[in-house]
């Protein structure tokens, strides 16, 4: 994970309480090292050099209880994105639910090619936030919606990656909130393009990066006829403290392994690139707001606003806690 402590920014290993931070800066230097980086991406292009010595130091902060006296409470810290910036944020469409309800509220049937290929788009790497503040100009109010869903982060690069070897590119797994403008979104994808305004105004990922050896014990098989992990990670979404959606990380259709053969088909992936799964079932209030109008079709729409608080949480995911703030 990425924090800020004592004015400075550092990169840490998180404690399996979740109550305590180690500083891998604070911790190399006890030890007479140094570790040079405060950035995920940066460590993950430029830091192999450094890969045995962090993994040595995880295993003896997590198995042989070292390093206490240098571990800082989390609650002391102030936790950012993992990154200031990715290399690229590529965005899938993995629930077939999600899917399904979307076109569903524009009077479509489901689409066949759903199950031919997974789909992704390309959204703005430059406008990715951490926990704290999302601020939102005028019209990008107007429907204003949150999406829950789960990233991952590439730790190799590779080109034509298969899907039965691409979980191996996986460096680890985050929460992502694909903050949406429907009234933006609505109108553009009306000329079979984007979404682009719609979204690129900010995504928020963290609070930390859980890798995949420490998600082993939710493992489950992929859906049939696929390929790749899964894990049956339960997610939740809560809007001003009241929960508004759940679902689990195996509800994905496509697993993040097809996902990624097809992103780097023809093309070169590299560290640092950033992959979300789509929305999970019921993650939106696009979604929400569909269901109960067609039990009731007088039934008002619920949208967020400035001041409105959003809390993401997944299993071993931690929980990622944004506020709507009204832009000068």
């Amino acid at each position: 994970m990425r924090f800020v402590w004592q004015n400075q920014v550092h990169l840490g290993i998180l404690d399996r309480s979740h109550q305590f931070v180690l500083s891998l800066r604070l911790a190399s230097e006890a030890l007479g090292r140094q570790f040079p980086f405060s950035d995920l991406v940066d460590y993950l292009r430029e830091g192999k050099a450094y890969e045995g010595w962090v993994e040595w130091i995880g295993r003896r902060y997590h198995q042989g209880g070292d390093f206490g006296e240098l571990q800082i409470p989390y609650v002391s810290v102030r936790v950012l994105a993992p990154f200031e910036r990715p290399v690229s944020l590529r965005d899938g469409y993995a629930f077939r639910q999600h899917v399904e309800a979307a076109r569903r509220n524009r009077g479509l049937e489901m689409i066949p090619e759903f199950d031919q290929f997974p789909v992704f788009y390309f959204s703005n790497a430059l406008a990715v936030t951490g926990p704290g503040p999302v601020y939102v100009y005028g019209r990008q109010q107007e429907k204003l919606d949150f999406e829950l869903e789960v990233a991952v982060i590439l730790g190799r690069s590779g080109r034509n990656i298969p899907a039965h070897q691409a979980d191996a590119y996986i460096f680890g797994y985050m929460l992502m909130n694909d903050w949406s403008a429907r009234a933006l979104q609505m109108e553009e994808m009306k000329l079979n393009l984007g979404p682009a305004k719609g979204k690129d105004f900010a995504t928020s990922l963290g609070p930390w990066v859980v890798t995949p050896d420490e998600l082993d014990a939710y493992r489950v098989p992929p859906p049939h006829g696929h390929v790749g992990n899964a894990y049956q990670i339960a997610l939740q979404a809560e809007v001003n403290n009241s929960p508004v959606s759940y679902g689990y990380l195996s509800d994905m259709s496509w697993t993040f392994a097809e996902i990624l053969e097809r992103v780097s088909y023809g093309v070169l992936v590299e560290p640092g690139e950033v992959i979300g799964s789509g929305t999970v079932g019921t993650g939106c209030f696009l979604e929400l707001n569909g269901h109960r109008r067609r039990e009731d079709p007088t039934a008002p729409e619920t949208w967020l606003k400035p001041g409105d608080e959003v809390l993401l949480i997944g299993q071993e995911l931690g929980s990622l806690h944004n506020y709507l703030l009204q832009a000068e």
